[in-house]
């Protein structure tokens, strides 16, 4: 009998500024931040392709939302997917700032290059 895969896990790494999927113990993916004040500015979300359409994005967005939540921060949704994820879940509403120029210009500063 073969093992049913295991549930895909959600974890912040807060060195790295990034929430991470795994699946089997493996990193899927990602979706990167930087805290700004009381707002947690999301700019980046990727999905390895080797986990593709597993829906596993959805629940990697789902889950650091709800984190960002629990830890009274407010979500800056700059990452295109993350912005699309909200349009479909007004239950994060209440806590979703725009994307404003001055964000993006304080972004700039802070992201690697």
């Amino acid at each position: 009998m073969t093992q049913p895969a295991a549930a895909p896990t959600v974890q912040r790494v807060d060195p790295e500024h990034r929430y991470e999927i795994l699946v089997d113990g493996r990193t899927a993916g990602l979706t990167a931040y930087r805290d700004r004040d009381d707002q947690r500015v999301f700019y980046h979300t990727e999905i390895d392709d080797a986990f593709a359409g597993q829906g596993l994005a959805s629940i990697l967005v789902q889950q650091a939302l709800s984190d960002v939540r629990t830890s009274g921060k407010r979500i800056v949704p700059v990452c295109p997917y993350v912005a699309k994820f909200l349009k479909k879940h007004d239950e994060f509403a209440d806590i979703t700032d725009p994307v404003t120029p001055e964000v993006l210009k304080w972004l700039e500063t802070m992201r690697p290059h």
